[in-house]
């Protein structure tokens, strides 16, 4: 009992409100309830291993809807700041991120399509050059390959394609509606993310709540920092991607700066990633172009290790490289591409938890 504290206030702290009676006595460390008890916190801990594990595919929608709502959160506070109403403020932060997945899909679908039907058209001619070849006409007499082709085209091979297609559809439309969830999620948490900090933090004891608040609070800002900066690399490496795609005369330079983008936005592979495939396109246009496309890149890249990603990462995180390299592994092979792209925050998080918790706690001993 703390001192100068009045004898009955402790006795009704202990006691409860008294509204559903009083409690009884505690129940007797006996070895049959202890066991018992343990029996059911093991049987407990594997309900609730069994549950993430089957949940897996919707807890990944909601880790991502976390990370963005905390990556947008500084945007609601700078509005709200300028005075914007909270609710304001989270309809033109996720207006503005619409926009931009918007203008991504105009710019990737039309090339995919326009591609596509080109290849279509050109088709025919394929299969007479391919037919005024005295080699290709050889080698289908001699192993029957029309022959071949006509027993291929049976039923179950139609089967075999009609669920392809089917099973395609439902990779599309299981993709927009995962992507529709993680954008409705992401309202949720941004509109209520005061609150679930609150009720996170009340969870805490309250002799240790302030540490804890201080702590969360600093890893909050560091996730939010990195997602940020993160956006703004890759928003210069697009830029600068587009700008040398019209000079280069690179077929969709629109398309091909958002897939620089795009993997630029993953840690450690995804910048040299999209070094790549712009530089296939170039070769596939012209050789010359081909090795502009790679020095421009080593180029570029060179410029952003040192230059950029230092001046705008200096007040976000400070993970070391191998540490960075084996969790971005770690995420892909975890749950993907995502994986990826959280790494690094979880692993300053982490880090920031070891350093000021575990290691002071060590060092006590």
């Amino acid at each position: 009992m703390a001192p100068g504290e009045p004898e009955s206030q402790q006795h009704r702290a202990d006691q409860g409100s008294g509204r559903f009676g009083v409690p009884g006595r505690p129940l007797r460390r006996s070895s049959f309830l202890v066991g018992f008890t343990g029996g059911l916190g093991a049987l407990l801990a594997y309900a609730l291993f069994l549950g993430v594990r089957n949940a897996a595919g919707l807890l990944v929608p909601v880790v991502i809807a976390l990370f963005l709502a905390v990556g947008l959160y500084p945007a609601v506070a700078r509005l709200r700041r300028l005075g914007l109403p909270h609710g304001l403020a989270v309809t033109v932060v996720m207006l503005t991120l619409l926009l931009l997945l918007c203008s991504g899909a105009v710019a990737l679908v039309p090339p995919i399509i326009t591609q596509s039907n080109q290849f279509l058209e050109q088709f025919p001619s394929y299969l007479e050059t391919l037919r005024r070849n005295e080699t290709i006409n050889e080698l289908i007499e001699r192993y029957d390959l029309v022959e071949r082709a006509q027993q291929a085209a049976d039923t179950g091979t139609l089967g075999q394609a009609l669920d392809g297609v089917l099973g395609g559809a439902q990779l599309i439309f299981g993709t927009a509606f995962r992507t529709l969830t993680v954008l409705v999620l992401t309202i949720y948490f941004l509109a209520y993310f005061n609150r679930l900090r609150s009720l996170g933090y009340a969870l805490v004891p309250r002799s240790r709540r302030d540490r804890v608040r201080l702590i969360g609070d600093e890893i909050i800002a560091k996730v939010g920092a990195y997602i940020v900066g993160a956006l703004i690399i890759a928003l210069l490496a697009g830029t600068t991607t587009f700008v040398f795609a019209l000079l280069a005369g690179l077929p969709y330079p629109f398309a091909l700066a958002v897939v620089v983008a795009v993997t630029d936005l993953i840690p450690q592979i995804g910048a040299t990633l999209g070094a790549v495939i712009v530089s296939l396109v170039g070769f596939a246009t012209d050789l010359p172009v081909g090795i502009a496309c790679v020095l421009f890149f080593l180029i570029y890249q060179q410029v952003e290790n040192y230059l950029i990603y230092p001046k705008v990462m200096r007040r976000s995180v400070q993970v070391n490289e191998v540490a960075a390299l084996v969790a971005a592994l770690l995420g892909v092979a975890l749950i993907g591409v995502v994986g990826a792209l959280i790494a690094i925050p979880t692993v300053a998080a982490f880090q920031l938890i070891l350093r000021e918790v575990v290691i002071p706690r060590q060092d006590s001993r």
